[in-house]
Order: structure tokens, then sequence, then C-alpha cells
């Protein structure tokens, strides 16, 4: 062990950490004296290794007996889209079932950290067969981590083949050919430092033209009338056609079309003779023939730009880290350049220039757009998943929005946001929230657990009944909301809206010393929400349920069952009787594997009942009226659950134990809350999320949701107000251009808006 953590701790090292999700696999070629360290972040998930050749041990292996990859066995066997990904994947890389023989299999409490005496490579092997609805141990991830002196091991493996890769060295430029067509990695080596990336187009320079890819032609194109945090989808020449497209971004935050830096940036500042981009691009495109320019119009990829409300550009340490990337598609042949900024004045490059590497993949791959996110600053990045309704819903519109690391249809082509809110309010329709997180947490303290973590009070949830609560941290603000699913004594379904939940659950169990396991089962569960006042009559012909279950038709409000698609013989499913439009409505749950036959046998049998697809924009207006709330919205970590408008599921009175944020809460005197309340408006200006609530000159509250109602015709407005102004009548104004020169005048209403009662929902 001392021998692994020297070379562990090596400051030479270099260090490359890979993320290997549930039911895939990583493939590592690893020299001599390299090392590995395995990883479970649940503490639950084990692996199976295979070595090439065989004979290689590392020094943790020698005592270890070898066993045949039962978990990447039992994955094969089945039927499933993850055993046809881990077969071609094993394929491709010469794995046969003998391979698998030779297995070298580690539970989660056992995973090995190695050191290599010799060359080989490493297969690690995270797999298990799919979950079914009704349990609750998914296939979670691993992290690997790669120690090696290799220079090239600070980047990221590669996503497909290489065509051609170029390293741009620090404070330098490098210039290269791209056909139409192909892909484009720009890579930031070692985490915030900037590179400025200009493009011609080929053709016209073999002419004697120079059409590059210009700021004002992208800007006009998109709409945009200043460089913005973030990146354009589309780039243009100065005719506004297509030069390129942004298909992947890690990061989120770059520059679109400043100057490059140059020679008068660093002479005003007092650095005469400093390189600089412009200089650098001029020196590597004068070979090809283009003239030299005072400055180059560029995208800034991983600069931070920092844009004032008044236009007012500024900047900062960039965000990227070591291995971040872009990823673009070529629209035309163009001559490229990428530089790594030489800016060492300054908080641009983090005040230390490093490099960036290319790489080029050829035309023949395909990509999926995908954006990256992190549920902790240290992690590698995630990017964005499809979801597994989408083989269906995307034959039914091109309108997708990212929405917690998924594509969610946003409306659908041919029936749009009014339609489709219409359709569940008066019929039925459906609605993919796959991206709804799922942890299982079960183990003989789990109902002591979560009798802490959430605000409801647990101990009075039955089997098969489901909770809606808040949880929160010490300070009483919420850190999500989200429904509890009992499934067993001590086995519970947390259903919610952020995966951090998790990471923040298990650090709460390892404090205060629970006995119990929490694994996110996200990947394992994806579900579709059918709603409206029909729905009931539309499911019944589909969902079929053994003796031992209760009949679908007596399903009562906030309970689940265990059934079947079409009878006994069907698709595994869990039925909830739950929703989030304020309609009667269900939410049916499978593997992602069964997802399009279930989406499409409710799609087919729902057009007897004209039924309709719902997108976010029209649940978001059912939402509203509904009084529903949403995250960074009606709730943040600044807002307890009774300003949220949910105090029911903050029972101090009854719920005697103590909970995370009880004593911040009870110290807040009820009289001094702020409360949500609704706002009738007396016009038909729009407002918006932010805008501030007046009484006189002085605002006395904030707008949180707005939408124009079709059914209650008018404008509604959610609101978090000041106590002294929350009663149902009072008259306030909603401020607009500085909050002064505008003002619409509104009516405090109770919530929710629609079926105040709440008699749809629960009929």
């Amino acid at each position: 062990m001392d021998k692994l953590q020297n070379a562990l701790m090596e400051p030479k090292e270099r260090h490359q950490v890979y993320r290997v999700q549930g039911q895939e696999a990583l493939r590592l070629t690893i020299k001599q004296g390299e090392c590995i360290e395995i990883t479970s972040p649940d503490r639950q998930q084990g692996c199976e290794i295979l070595l090439i050749p065989e004979s290689i041990l590392p020094t943790c292996f020698t005592e270890h007996p070898t066993a045949p990859a039962s978990r990447a066995r039992a994955q094969l066997a089945q039927q499933s889209t993850s055993a046809q990904q881990l077969s071609t994947q094993l394929s491709s890389w010469g794995i046969t079932d003998a391979h698998l023989e030779s297995a070298y299999c580690f539970d989660a409490n056992e995973l090995p950290n190695m050191i290599f005496d010799q060359a080989t490579a490493l297969i690690v092997l995270c797999c298990g067969e799919n979950m079914p609805v009704d349990e609750q141990q998914p296939v979670t991830e691993l992290y690997v981590k790669h120690g090696s002196s290799d220079r090239n091991n600070d980047l990221p493996a590669p996503l497909a083949e290489v065509k051609n890769e170029y390293r741009v060295p620090r404070c330098n430029a490098v210039s290269y050919q791209v056909k139409a067509g192909e892909w484009i990695q720009i890579i930031d080596v070692e985490g915030r430092q900037c590179s400025d990336f200009v493009a011609l187009d080929y053709q016209a320079l073999q002419q004697g033209k120079e059409i590059i890819l210009d700021e004002v032609g992208t800007r006009s194109d998109t709409g945009r009338s200043t460089p913005l945090p973030g990146i354009y989808s589309k780039f243009t020449d100065p005719y506004q056609q297509n030069m390129m497209e942004l298909v992947q971004d890690t990061v989120g935050r770059h520059d679109t079309f400043m100057y490059a830096c140059n020679a008068k940036f660093y002479e005003e500042s007092g650095y005469f003779g400093h390189a600089n981009c412009t200089d650098n691009i001029n020196r590597v495109l004068k070979p090809f023939g283009v003239k030299s320019r005072f400055g180059w119009p560029a995208i800034n990829f991983f600069f931070n730009t920092v844009a004032s409300q008044c236009g007012a550009i500024g900047f900062a340490e960039p965000y990227s880290r070591a291995g971040d990337y872009v990823l673009v598609r070529a629209s035309r042949d163009m001559l490229c350049v990428s530089t790594a900024c030489p800016d060492d004045i300054d908080p641009s490059n983090g005040w230390n220039p490093t490099d960036i590497h290319i790489r080029i993949y050829g035309a023949e791959h395909d990509f999926p757009r995908a954006i990256g996110y992190r549920l902790t600053p240290e992690e590698l990045p995630r990017m964005t998943k499809q979801t597994g309704f989408h083989p269906s819903t995307s034959q039914l519109t091109k309108q997708f929005t990212e929405y917690r690391g998924y594509w969610v249809a946003s409306e659908y082509d041919n029936w749009g946001a009014k339609a489709e809110y219409l359709a569940c309010r008066e019929r039925v329709a459906m609605i993919d929230l796959s991206p709804l997180r799922k942890l299982e947490i079960r183990g003989p303290d789990a109902e002591d657990f979560l009798q802490l973590a959430l605000t409801r009070n647990v101990r009075r949830v039955s089997v098969g009944e489901i909770v809606y609560s808040a949880m929160c941290h010490e300070t009483g603000g919420m850190i999500d909301d989200g429904t509890l699913f009992r499934l067993g004594e001590q086995t519970f379904r947390w259903v919610c809206g952020d995966s951090y939940g998790a990471i923040w659950l298990r650090e709460l169990a390892e404090k205060r010393g629970f006995n119990v396991s929490i694994q996110e089962s996200t990947d394992q569960i994806h579900n579709v929400a059918v709603q409206g006042p029909r729905s009931r009559e539309l499911l019944q012909k589909l969902i079929w349920t053994r003796e031992s279950q209760i009949d679908f038709v007596d399903l009562k409000w906030f309970h689940f069952l265990i059934g079947r698609l079409g009878g006994p013989d069907g698709i595994p499913l869990m039925v909830s009787r739950t929703g989030y439009t304020g309609e009667l409505g269900f939410e049916v749950w499978c593997h992602p594997d069964h997802a399009t036959k279930v989406w499409d046998a409710i799609w087919q049998a729902g057009q007897a009942f004209d039924i309709a697809p719902l997108g976010f924009d029209a649940l978001d207006m059912l939402r509203i009226e509904a009084g529903l709330i949403f995250a960074e919205h009606e709730f943040c970590p600044e807002t307890n659950p009774f300003e949220a408008g949910i105090g029911f599921t903050t029972p101090l009175k009854t719920q005697q134990e103590d909970f995370i944020g009880r004593a911040a809460i009870e110290q807040q005197s009820p009289a001094s809350r702020k409360k949500l309340v609704g706002l009738r408006l007396e016009s038909n200006d729009l407002v918006h999320h932010g805008d501030q609530v007046f009484n006189g000159r002085y605002p006395v509250g904030l707008v949180t949701s707005s939408m124009v109602s079709p059914l209650l015709k008018g404008q509604l407005a959610m609101c978090r107000v000041s106590p002294a102004f929350s009663e149902v009548g009072t008259e306030l104004e909603i401020g607009q251009l500085d909050g002064q020169q505008k003002r619409i005048k509104a009516i405090v209403t109770g919530l929710p808006f629609y079926d105040p009662e709440r008699t749809k929902v629960r009929s």
C-alpha cells in the first residue's frame, strides 16, 4: 500500500480520471509503473476486471482468484439495449467469452488499487442486469484514476477514431484544414486556458476571397447584439450562411466574438512586445496568402465573458477544467486556426497559459448534441442524455430543450403549448418526465434516516403510499422537493429534481452514522405522465395487476401499484396516481428499454380519447394554474417550505421528531414569513419571473412564475410577498422599466387558481 500511495502522490505524475457509467465498460492502455485506483461514489457498485495479456498481474492481484465475470455475463444474456451496446464494445476490443472466464471480480468494499510492473490493456466492467421497477439494486457508476508520467495522459479519451490531431503549445497558434461534415474537438488540456478560433471558407480562399466566420452575421442570425456567457449553436459567414455548428460543450461559458488579443491590448497595459493571439494567427495564416489584420474577430472558447445589463463587457477566470472541450461540426471546407492564448497579466487564463489540443474526427461519425453539467465542482462533466421515450417523442417534434441533463420536448409540432394545455384540461395528454431523479434508499435505518432528512412524518406512510415532502438544510432553506414512495418496511424510493440530493443524503447518513444504502436509479427507471379527466379511462384498458395488487381503477390519490402492460406477460410497470398538472392523472414507470413500447401503447390507445403529447411549455402553464411550485422559481436554498407555499409538508405541531432545518424554521416568527400568493393581473402586458411587485414606490415582493390562462381568461402570476400585503384582495403593482416607469396593476388571490379544492385531482 505504501508503494501505491507513493505512486499516486508523486507530484510529477499526471492523473486522468474516468467515469464508467452503469452497464458500461472502460478500456485503458497501462504502461510499466503506472497505477490505477477504482472507487464507487455510492460505495455499492462492484467491478470486474480483465487483463490482456492475462499473465500480467498487478501487485494487489497476486492472491486474488479469478472467476467468470458473472455481472457482465448476466447483462450480455439479456435482450436489452445495454447488452447490445456492451457486446459491440467488447467485440471492438477483441474480448471474447473466454476472456470473461478469466475476470477478477471485486465487490464494492474491496475495489482495487493497482500498480503495474509490466504493460497491459485493462478492461474495467461496471456491469449488471437491468433493474425491474419493483426492485432497488441499480447498476451505478465507478470512477477510475489512472496515474501516469505520460504527457498525453492529461487528455480525455477520444470520442471516436481520431483522423488528425494537433497540439497547440502555450502562447502559440496552429492552422489546420477540415472538410465539410468533419468534427473539431477543442480541448483545454490543463484547465482555465482560452483558445481563440478563426475559420475561413477554404474553397473561397482558393479563389482569392477571404470569407471568414463572422461575428455580425452570427449575431444577426441568432438575434443577439453583444457577446454572451455561453455559446451560439450555429456560426455563419457575413452572408448569414452557416459555416459550422456547436454539438457538444462541457463548460457552458465562453466569449462569442470579441477581438483576439492583440499588441494594442498589451501595450496599453504596459507590456510592449508581448506575444498575442492576433500576431500568432497572422503568422500561421500567412503561408495561405491570408492578409494580416490588426485584430481578428474570433470565438474565444473557454473565455469567461461577463456582460452587464447595459452591455459593458468584462471577464473573469475561466470555468473550464482539465479535459473540458467543445465539439463543433464544419458545414463546409474550412481553414481553421486555434490558439493557446498567451495572456498572463490577468485572470483570463488563470494567470498561467497552458496548452490546447485539437482532435479531428471523420464525417462518417455521429455524435449526439449534449451540454455538460457537474453535480460538484470537482467531478467530471456529465453530458446531456436522451430519455428512453426520445425515439417516440422525436417523431412528433423537433423542439427540444435541455432539462436536468436530459433532452425534453418543449412543445410538439402541429399542436403547440396552448393546444397541449387544453388537451390536458379537457381530455388526456402524456408527457415524458424521465429527468426526475430516482434514489433508492434502503437498509435497517432507512425509516429513521428519512425521518431526519425530510420534513414530512415518514413513519405515518404505509407500504404502497406516496407522500410529498421538502428536503431542507440546516438553515431551513429547501434543497429540493419530491415524492417518497414506500416500497417496503425499510425500502423507499425518493423521486426529486436534482441528483445532488443523493450526494447530500449520503453525506448526512455518514455524518450521523445511519446504516442505510442510497443509490441513484434514474438510468434504470424512466416515466411518462398520463394526465387529464379521461386518463383513468385510457389506462384502465392497458394496466394489468395480479390478485395480490389493487385493481387499477381503485388506485387512490398518492398511492402506487406494480403491474404489467396489457396482461400477465406484458412489460413490468409501476403506476402511481401522481402528477404535476392539477388534473386527475397517473405516472407510468418502466425500464428505458421498454419506454418506446410503453409510449406507443398509450399513444395508440389514446387515439380514441383524442390524446395529445404534452411539452414542458404547456406543463409550466398547467402547474402555475394549479399552484404547484418549481425549483429556482418558487423555492431555492434561501427559501423555507412555508415561504415556498408548501408549509403543509412541514407539520411542526404534529411532527414531534427533529428533522434537518427544523430549528432554523422554528426560530423564524410565523408572522414575519413572506407568503406565496396568487396575483390576477388587470393587463395583457406580460410579466415575468423576477419582476418586482410594488406597493407605492417601494417593492414588497417578487413574481416567481406567470402565465396567460386560456380557461381562466387572463394573466396569472405567483408571487412571494411581504406578509403585510398577502391578504386576498390587496391591490399591488408589478413594476417594469426599472420598476418605476411602467406599472401593471394586480390583485392578490389565493392559490391554486384552478380547482381551489383540488376536487379534480382527487376524483
